[in-house]
Order: structure tokens, then sequence, then C-alpha cells
């Protein structure tokens, strides 16, 4: 029988799951101090829940959930492909409980079945905030989400981030404004894309949707603005003026877009993160249900990493739930996958962790007398906070020492006499030392 997982999943041994939850550990801690609440949703959900807002290639991507006697056809239960759209369903269940703008925060597994590939994966955790807004929800939170996603990976990401942001509602004004607002789902596939294909490619891609060669290149130049909000008085075509926060191309999606670009931008200078964050028109996310800001987080000095989280503003997600109007936005972070790229690139400290503090090694387990010993001299550790083991197998001393280095970071070995004299000494197993134990 073949004992390896399933393409697509991840496992680790214990000291690298350490490492691992140590980080998720630190980004749940980021997200609690900046005032995020913590829930659970079911990790499988009713299909007609996850399809209504899944979209784009998401949709392909869901697993169905089936019993026996169910086709894959008949089965009316899906795992959920992330934490956002079981969440709008939580809030239209509860909200006659919760107290808005809600603030909340999930962190678990979610599923898709992507086609398996180094860092790519088909079961994986996100970390995930949002903040739910009742009727509305000042631009401003879309600004504390980025700064708490931003802290959340300054905990363990141990070089350069850069905050990549855009908006869907300048996105599709200027679209308005070419007069291709018509095929702004295929443009928008298309820009979502364009990182990760030739410039060429792309080039070919929008000339394929039949657009004017002109159109063609003022959306590339689109695509490729980036840097400070001055950028954007560049693009000619779209008559920005942003002193007056305004487009003098009398589009009010793209005004609209534009002044949540600029309000975004400069409260991210009042959190400090002035020189981190910068607009990047090629930033649209792949997920149908963003309707303003957009942004992703990247390393500067390993683009070929790409992106290593992001999220952005919804305003009608809950729309197929309820009449009511539920805007939020969010920010994920996708850990599985961010892990395994700061892992192979060594961006983060991998070396393995020993999961145990303290290994307690009676020199004779069969003696009862140091087994009661051995027991009391746990707990009185435990209620310390110290992580204890206590080796009982094995008769020889040397074997169980053996056991003991591998799996602890420090070790209490004692026999009759130590139990006689109550004095007791622990030794660092990294570095050799043996000092007294003190269990104050």
């Amino acid at each position: 029988m073949n004992t390896s997982p399933i393409s697509g999943m991840q496992e680790f041994l214990p000291g690298k799951q350490a490492i691992f939850n140590e980080i998720k550990s630190k980004i749940a801690e980021t997200y609690q101090k900046h005032g995020f609440l913590n829930i659970e949703t079911p990790t499988i959900d009713r299909s007609e829940i996850l399809f209504a807002k899944a979209g784009g290639d998401t949709e392909k991507q869901i697993y169905k959930v089936v019993k026996t006697e169910e086709t894959t056809k008949d089965a009316d239960q899906a795992l959920r492909f992330d934490h956002t759209v079981p969440l709008a369903r939580y809030v239209v269940e509860h909200e006659s409980d919760l107290h808005f703008p809600f603030s909340v925060t999930q962190i678990g597994r979610n599923f898709r079945g992507e086609r398996a590939q180094k860092g790519r994966f088909r079961e994986f955790y996100q970390c995930d905030v949002d903040v739910i807004g009742r009727n509305t929800l000042p631009i401003y939170y879309d600004a504390k989400v980025i700064a708490c996603f931003y802290d959340a990976l300054k905990t363990f990401v141990k070089t350069d981030i850069k905050i990549r942001i855009s908006n869907r509602k300048f996105l599709s004004g200027a679209l308005e404004i070419l007069g291709v607002a018509d095929k702004t789902k295929e443009i928008s596939h298309i820009i979502d894309h364009a990182e990760k294909v030739p410039a060429a490619k792309t080039v070919e891609a929008l000339k394929e949707l039949r657009l004017p060669e002109e159109t063609v290149v003022k959306i590339t130049t689109f695509i490729n603005t980036h840097g400070d909000i001055r950028e954007l008085e560049k693009l000619d075509f779209l008559k920005i003026n942003i002193a007056a926060k305004t487009s003098e191309a009398g589009n009010e999606k793209l005004s609209e877009g534009l002044g949540e670009l600029i309000a975004v931008m400069e409260d991210l200078k009042a959190y400090g993160l002035g020189d981190a964050a910068e607009i990047d028109l090629k930033i649209v996310r792949g997920l149908d249900y963003y309707t303003g800001t957009v942004f992703e987080a990247c390393l500067p000095k390993y683009p070929e990493l790409g992106s290593i989280g992001g999220g952005g503003r919804y305003e009608n997600l809950a729309s197929h739930y309820t009449d009511q109007k539920f805007p939020g936005v969010g920010a994920s972070i996708g850990l599985s996958r961010l892990f395994f790229i700061l892992s192979e690139n060594k961006l983060i400290d991998s070396a393995e962790r020993k999961p145990i503090d303290i290994a307690i090694v009676p020199i004779d387990a069969d003696d009862a007398e140091l087994r009661t010993a051995a027991y009391d001299l746990a707990k009185n550790l435990r209620d310390g906070g110290k992580n204890v083991e206590i080796v009982l197998a094995g008769k020889k001393l040397g074997d169980k020492i053996t056991f003991a280095t591998k799996i602890a970071g420090s070790g209490i070995i004692f026999g009759g006499d130590e139990l006689k004299s109550g004095k007791y000494q622990i030794k660092n197993f990294t570095t050799g030392k043996q000092e007294p134990l003190s269990l104050k």
C-alpha cells in the first residue's frame, strides 16, 4: 500500500512542524494585537454557498464531498476553497449577535484542486483578517487591514516586503474610457496573469480580443504603471489630477477608484508604511468578488517568488445570501505555500526545533519510586510552562539518553542518589553545559 501523502498535500516531521506552528502562532498573535477576533467556520459547506461566489479559475478547483451512494453531480456539499465566502455566510447567520464593524480572523485549512506542483498545494493553511461593515464601511479600514497584514508578515519574513496596491473601480473606469467595458472580465484576466508570462504574450492576448492597436498600447502602458500615486498622472488618456483627487475625463468609477487609492496610500503613510507601499496597476486579484482596493505583498529582492499574500475590498459578498449589504475588506497569508518558498530560499530560520523543552530520564523506569519522582518533577516543570517528556522505554541508559537528545533541548537524568538528595542537574543537549536545576 502506498503510504506517501496524496499529491499536493503537505506533512512535516515534528521538528519542521514546530517551525511552521511557531510562524502560525506569530501571525495569530499579530492579528489579535490589531483587534481582530478569532472564529472558525466549518471546513465543509453547502455547494450553493461556495459556488455562488467562487468565480474565475477557482470554480473549477472546488472539491465536492460525495457520499458513497452519490455521484459528483448529486453532491450538495463541498470543501471550502477560502475563508472569505464562508465568512459571508457566517455574518449573515449571526448578524444579530455581532457588533459592526466586525474585525475577525480565521486561520485554518482550505482546499483547491489545483495541479500539484512545487510550492502549490491542494490542502493549505490560510491566515485571514477581515473587517465587515453593515451597510457601509469607511475606506480607512482598507489601510487598517493592510497594515495588520504587513505587520504579521514582518514577524517572520527577514527581508524587505513591498505592498503593491491597485483598485478594481479604477481599472473598470479606465476600460470604460477606452470603450472596452464589455471585455472587462477578459482584460482583467490577462492583466492578472501578465507577470507570469512574457510581455509579448500579454500583448498577443489583448490583440486576440480584437482591440484596436491604440487601445492595446494604452492598456499595456496602464499595466506597467507603478510607484508613487503621482505616476497615475502619466496616463494621459485618463486625465488624472492628483491634487484635485479626480479625473477630468468625467468617469465616475475612475474618480471613485482614484479617491480610494489616494485615501489608502495616505493612511498607509500615517501607519508608517510609506516606503513599503506603492501603486501597481498590474494587481487585479483573480477572485471575482473584489470590487475596490486590491493588494499583494512581494519581496523586491526576490521577484521570482511572486505574491506572498494579498487581499482586497468586496462590497457585495453576501448578496447571494441576503438583501442586506455587508461590505468588507480582507487579507490572506497563504502560509503553506509561503513557508515552502521561504524555506527553499533560506529566508526564514529553518533550523529544526526540538518540540520538547526537557526530557526526564529516570535511570531505572522499573523502579516505582523513581517513576513517581519523575512524574512529580514533570508536573512541576509543566506548571512552570515547560514541555516535558518522560523517557520510560529502553533498558540501557545510553539508549535512553540518545533518544532524549533527539526529541528535547535539555534533559534531567537521575537515579537514587539525586532522589535522596533532592538535587538534580539539567543538561543542555546542544552546548553540553550542565547546571543545577532550580524548581523555582
